[in-house]
């Protein structure tokens, strides 16, 4: 008997970079098995890395990497997988995993951490500066350049924000996804349940209605400043992550599929 090994993709971001709005457009295309930061509790829960706030434990959610492991290839199965997390996650963990490794088509998304490390800030001001997450990211990309010899697709959250439809649907086409119009869309009411657990975190992601471009926001270094006027650590944690962001958007904004 042959088991069907269906896609599995996975969206690798850090926290604040506008992942959970672009996981509802994959949501919203409804051909489309999809987990919620699956290796969260792993993270958490079992390493005790860090505390995370706004978290309600969720009974049904995976708690070890094995488990969410398990339940993602288990989907996989009968149809395509996505799922967005952390790379903080799972690195170094998933680069002892190489069977789990290469059965997914890996991608990635960033933000200008000045504008994400304030926000996260708001949410949380004790975070670490491993959840900022820009490092890990940079190391599970580089990790897949060595393994396969490629770099793989990073999308930039401005270039989603200013246009949705065009990166969005290249994206699809680069991991072998049909275009699905109807997904840019959706109603605020219908929250899928598995955010349940971390709805605190993603106030606007809930209750939007699709993702739009930001024309009043001020420019991420004011945004930033303010913030670390009130947290000044919060400029040793851009200073340690900022040249990974350089390194991962200098790769997003040379790739032949032009995803910046």
């Amino acid at each position: 008997m042959v088991t069907a090994q269906h896609p599995i993709i996975a969206l690798w971001s850090h926290p604040r970079s506008m992942s959970t709005a672009t996981e509802r457009i994959m949501r919203e295309r409804g051909d489309l098995a999809c987990f919620h930061e699956p290796f969260l509790g792993d993270y958490y829960i079992n390493r005790s890395a860090a505390t995370m706030t706004h978290l309600d434990a969720d009974a049904d959610a995976p708690r070890t990497y094995e488990d969410a492991r398990t339940a993602i290839l288990a989907s996989a199965i009968t149809q395509p997988v996505f799922f967005k997390d952390m790379s903080y996650y799972v690195v170094p963990r998933l680069f002892e995993d190489h069977a789990f490794a290469d059965r997914m088509t890996h991608t990635f998304l960033i933000r200008d951490p000045r504008r994400t490390l304030a926000s996260y800030w708001k949410l949380d001001p004790d975070f670490t500066s491993a959840e900022a997450g820009l490092v890990a990211q940079l190391e599970h990309v580089q990790w897949l350049e060595q393994r396969c010899g490629k770099t793989p697709v990073i999308l930039e959250a401005e270039a989603i924000q200013a246009d949705p439809v065009d990166v969005i649907s290249r994206y699809w086409t680069s991991v072998g996804l049909a275009d699905a119009d109807h997904a840019f869309e959706w109603s605020p009411d219908a929250t899928p349940t598995d955010w349940k657990h971390v709805e605190g975190w993603h106030g606007k992601a809930t209750q939007s209605t699709g993702i739009r471009a930001a024309t009043d926001a001020p420019p991420a270094i004011e945004v930033f400043k303010a913030a670390a006027a009130i947290a000044p650590r919060l400029h040793d944690i851009l200073n340690e992550h900022w040249p990974a962001y350089l390194a991962l958007r200098d790769r997003a904004r040379s790739q032949s599929t032009g995803f910046a």
